[in-house]
Formats: structure tokens, sequence, C-alpha cells
């Protein structure tokens, strides 16, 4: 099973890896395998696409603990046909002598036994990704067959499974002069019913995160599914966190207003922490934490030492440089965070995280450290470079500025009660129930077709919102500019909710907000600002699933007094087989071109229509995506489109 693009340790790195004291008494066990099987989601976090792709992160991330306690230096991932996924790393291997405890080898213990691996306290790994040890075993248990190859000791043992079963004993089956592990695995369609097909993009991102997080480390993805067009991508970074942040600027077209990416990095004992820093020219803040090589989406105590350290500095710099006179008021820290780009990786022995998926780091001590870490190096690096301190000071000083102008709009809003909950901009057509579990409003391009769906709508739950004219970018535009908009506000007050700092879920009128435009360019333009405006102004709406988007037929197609409409090209054609040819066909240009009855049977009945809801399965890529189509360069948004990357998912609702 050797691969001849898989990198061997050289000679001095095969002395340490050969490690005596990484054997079986490092393999403590936990009980309890029963329930992975019957409560999947207690472990990947769902049998959709999302777990799917878990899976492959839990082998991986055991890989990358090899080389977080240095003895891997390659990690190469591959695509089969069948979607048989392949991990396969340079580092010990897993150990393959008896466990005391159990009475079996220590990797068949590591597969089949939940909470047993050497992450419990032993000398096995300093830190580690995999806290609770249930990785391997979970994959073993949610796959339809499982194989496993430990070169270790001079030889190759390879042990086979099916559903966490045990099929084979441990055995030689060669001799080798490295080490490492190779594993091998297909997914259990009785467990992921919906698709155990991989998205190589998917897959991408996860491996380019861990290759930026440990500087130097080589991870390999190949995608073999189709032999005529293999695709293959290499992740290397020498320059670690500090390539991260450049990578995230150049990929949504951000220009850096300073020349360099800070750096800065600290270690305590047995707990490191480092952060990279740029300021761009954009508005949004960008923030990605990580611990133990761990994407903390959900942030925790290491991102809120950030956030409090980064305020400190810069207001202490500011009034030790007099930038901040006496009556001025405090930067906050929505102010300095504006135009940022931050990536912060800690490392520690006993991590503490929130559940399985480890969206959220509790170490109390870490907001310490990076705090500290933080104040320090950056109130030097500014004071030792006065003229990049002072461009990202006039920026944080243009968004305080800003917040102040839309603090005044938004009082003065109140005071003529036009962003008052109670108060409804003069088109809309709203509804008689007011439960808002019942209702829905449709945000309608054009007043024709806003004409047709008022007529044609369920007055009792559907309300009717048309709007007209270009909309505001918000992408390129502050708050203060967003405030006030006369596009903007009359969504502002039919929702009910405010905006931004103001923003209450529990205000809002509407448990379906229903963007409905022409399946035309102009269409889809006002569909992606109100989109960005709900993600950048109202995020909750799409996090909790309340923001959907409407699909008008493109065809009518009738043949004597019957019928029918066509949602594509494919589904025209095969209508008009169906009604036996000659049919009379009607392309549809634009919502207007409907009567109210066409547009309730075909986009509004609930019995019949379907929609798509927007999701935030990803919110980094959802966050990318937002910046690369609504920002100013034009390159990355060429690029996005001829990939056409895809955010949605079809409902029939």
């Amino acid at each position: 099973m050797a691969n001849e693009e898989l990198r061997p340790l050289d000679e001095e790195q095969m002395d340490t890896a050969v490690d005596t004291e990484y054997g079986a008494d490092q393999i403590q066990v936990l009980k309890g395998l029963e329930a992975v099987r019957k409560r999947p989601g207690m472990y990947i976090g769902s049998t959709g696409p999302k777990g799917l792709h878990h899976l492959v992160y839990e082998i991986v991330d055991n890989s990358v603990d090899e080389a977080l306690a240095g003895y891997c230096s390659h990690i190469e991932v591959e695509i089969l046909p069948g979607d048989v996924i392949t991990v396969r790393d340079n580092g010990r291997g897993i150990p393959v002598d008896i466990n005391e405890d159990e009475g079996l080898p220590a990797v068949t213990v590591v597969l089949t036994v939940l909470h047993a691996g050497g992450k419990f306290g032993g000398s096995g790994y300093k830190v580690s990704g995999g806290l609770h040890g249930v990785g391997s075993s979970v994959v073993n248990a949610l796959s339809e067959w499982f194989e496993i190859e430990v070169s270790r000791q001079g030889h190759v043992y390879r042990q086979r499974f099916e559903r966490g079963d045990v099929v084979t004993d441990l055995e030689v089956v060669g001799d080798t002069d490295g080490t490492g592990t190779f594993i091998r695995f297909k997914a259990d369609p009785e467990i992921f019913t919906e698709t155990t097909e991989y998205e190589y993009d998917v897959l991408a991102r996860r491996l380019r995160e861990q290759a930026f997080l440990n500087a130097g480390l080589s991870i390999t993805l190949c995608d073999r599914r189709d032999e005529a067009n293999v695709v293959r991508e290499e992740f290397c970074y020498e320059g670690g966190i500090r390539s991260f942040v450049e990578y995230i600027n150049e990929s949504r077209g951000l220009t850096p207003v300073h020349d360099e990416v800070m750096h800065f990095s600290t270690v305590q004992g047995d707990k490191s922490a480092e952060v990279a820093i740029s300021y761009n020219d954009g508005y949004n803040e960008i923030i990605l934490s990580f611990a133990n090589d761990v994407r903390t989406v959900d942030g925790g105590t290491h991102e809120q030492g950030f956030k409090t350290a980064l305020t400190r500095v810069f207001n202490d710099y500011g009034k030790k440089f007099n930038l901040l006179k006496d009556g001025d008021k405090k930067l906050s820290g929505e102010d300095v965070r504006e135009g940022l780009t931050a990536v912060i990786s800690v490392k520690l022995t006993e991590a503490e995280f929130e559940g399985q998926t480890k969206g959220k780091l509790g170490n109390t001590e870490m907001a310490g450290v990076v705090s500290k870490m933080l104040y320090e190096k950056m109130m030097t690096y500014f004071e030792e470079r006065p003229a990049v301190a002072k461009a990202i000071f006039n920026k944080a000083l243009d968004a305080s500025r800003a917040r102040e102008a839309a603090r005044k709009a938004r009082d003065s809003a109140r005071r003529k009660s036009a962003l008052e909950s109670n108060a409804l901009p003069g088109k809309l057509a709203d509804c008689t129930d007011k439960n808002p579990e019942n209702t829905e409003i449709y945000i309608v391009e054009g007043d024709s077709a806003g004409g047709s769906a008022k007529e044609g709508r369920d007055r009792n739950i559907q309300a009717i919102l048309p709007l007209w004219g270009k909309m505001l970018n918000v992408e390129k535009a502050r708050v203060d500019k967003v405030i006030g908009n006369d596009k903007l506000t009359p969504v502002i007050m039919a929702l009910g909710t405010g905006i931004g700092d103001d923003f209450d879920i529990t205000k809002l009128r509407y448990h379906k907000v229903v963007i409905m435009a022409d399946a035309d360019v102009d269409g889809a333009h006002i569909r992606t600002l109100l989109l960005t405006f709900f993600f950048r102004y109202m995020r909750p709406l799409i996090e909790e699933g309340y923001v959907y988007i409407a699909q008008p037929p493109l065809y009518k197609i009738s043949k004597g007094k019957k019928h029918v409409y066509a949602f594509s090209d494919e589904e025209r054609d095969r209508e008009i087989a169906e009604l036996g040819g000659s049919c009379d066909i009607q392309r549809y240009k634009g919502l207007g071109e409907m009567d109210p009855q066409q547009l309730w049977e075909t986009t509004m009945d609930p019995n019949y229509r379907t929609m798509l809801r927007v999701t935030m399965e990803d919110a980094m890529e959802a966050d990318e995506t937002f910046s690369i189509l609504m920002g100013d360069k034009v390159e990355p948004r060429r690029l996005f489109i001829e990939k056409n990357a895809k955010y949605v998912e079809n409902l029939d609702i």
C-alpha cells in the first residue's frame, strides 16, 4: 500500500518518531459505543452533508494531532470512486500492542471503544483537538466498512470492521521501515440517508485551513472519482496564520491599509497563543478563532481576550499619543474591529470545549493569556511603527464618527416613529392574522408584480411589500448610510425587528420573509442586495431560518384547455412530451407578466409552491460569499461565478 508521493520523515525525525513511551499504556478506556449508531447526531452534529464531511475531519484531526506532537509532516486524503475516503499520514502509527484493560490490541480498542485514546492525560499527546477521544470509533461505527493499516515496529498491521464490528483480527501483512497510519472507509448509507457524496470544495476548505494553522505541514487532497478528470491540490504554508490572513484578504478582494500582516505569539508553560492581524479598506470584521486546530465557530475565552485587549490598545494608544482628546468618547469594540481580518490560534493541554463538535472554548485562563500577549506586543508594535498605527487609528475614528451619526439618525427616526415596530410603510399590504408563526411577507420587486401579488394572495396570512428602484449595496456602506435609506427603511419598518445593535428577533412580525424577484439578472441582483442587507444587519433572520426565496415558473405550457407550469428548461421539455407535443409555450420574462391567479397558483399557494430557504451552514463561507459578490474587486467575483457555488437548499413549503 505504499504511496510514492508520501513524503518520508528524514533520519533525525525517524529517530524521534519511534517513541517507546507511546504505547498501549497511553490508551485509556472509557466505556460505551452502543449509542453512536442510535444517536449519531450527538457525535457528529447531523446525518446530513455536514455530518458526512465531519467523518473525514475526525480522522484527519487525529493525523493533525500527530503533527502537533511533532511526529507527522504529511497527510494525504483521497476520495475514491464510490465516495470511499482514504487518509494516510507518516506519524508514529497507532499502537498495536495489547491493552491490559481490554485484552485487545490497542488499535482495536481505539476503533471499537468510545472514549479510548491517548488524549486523556497520558503522555500520548500534550496538545490535541480530538479531546473527547471518540473520533475514530465514531467514524468506524458510522461506516459501512472501515479498514486500517498501521506501519509500526518494522511491520504493517491490518484490520477490517463493518458498522463498528470487528471482521478480521489484527494481522501482520508486510514489513516496512516507515511509520504511519492508513485508513480507508465508506460512510454507511443506512445512517447517511440524505447523501453519501462528498463535496470536494468543502473538504478542500477544511484541509487548507489545517495547513494554515500548522506552518510547514503538507496536506494533499485528491479526488479520483472521475479518473479522466483527477483533481489534486497540495496545501502547505510556511507562513502559517500570516498566510491565512493574506489568503482571506486576497480571496475576498480586500485591500489592506498597511503593508505587512501583524503577527504576535507567546508561550506560557503548556499553553501557546498566536494572532495574525490585518486591517483592510472594508467595513466588516472577519475573526476566525481556533483551539488546538479546531475551529471555534462560537468563539470562547481566547476570542474574548483578543477583543478586550484590542479595544484597550486603541484607547490607551490614542490617549498616550494625544490622538484621543479629553472630551472624546472612547472607541468601542465595533469601532476598532471595522475592516479587521484576524486569525487567533491557541494550543493547550487540557482544552475544554462545549460539545463534541467543539464550537466554543471554555478555558478561562486563555482569556488572560491572549489578552496580555496582544496588549503588550501590539502596543509596542504601534509605538515602533507610528505611521501604521495612525492609519489604522484614523480608520477606527472614522468608524466611531459613522456609528455616532447612525445613532443620531436612529434617534431622529424613532422620534418620527419611522422605525418603531408599530409604524408600517405606506406601500405594505399587511395580512389580518397577527400571529407571526402563521404569517409571511413577500418582498416583491416592482409595483406591477406587487399589484398582482396583492390581488392573488391569501390576505389572512400573506403580506406584500413592493420595492422599486436600485437598492443600497450595504457591503460598500457604513451603518450611518443604511439608517434612513429610502429603499431599506420600508423593509426595516415592515419586519419590526430593528437592525444592527437594536435588532430584536422577538419583534419579528412574520416567520417567513420571502424575496420574490424576476428570474433574470436584475432579479438576481435584487435578491443578492437584500440578502447582503439581511446578512450584515439582520443575521439572526438567516440563522433562524426565516428567509426564503420564491421560485416563480419560467414557462406556461398549454394544450387545449389544459395548462401546466415549468420551472426549468428540462421540466419544460418533459411536460411538452407528456402532453404529446404541439403545445403553446409562454416564457415569463418577469413576475409582472403573470395575472394574480397565475402568481398565486405557481408561486404563493402553500399547497403547491416551491421555495428556497437561505441557510448558514458555514458562517465563514457565507461571509466570504457576500464579500466577493458585493465587494469592489471584479476578479474574485468572476472566479466565484465561474465556480457557480450554491448556498441554498430546495424545500417544498
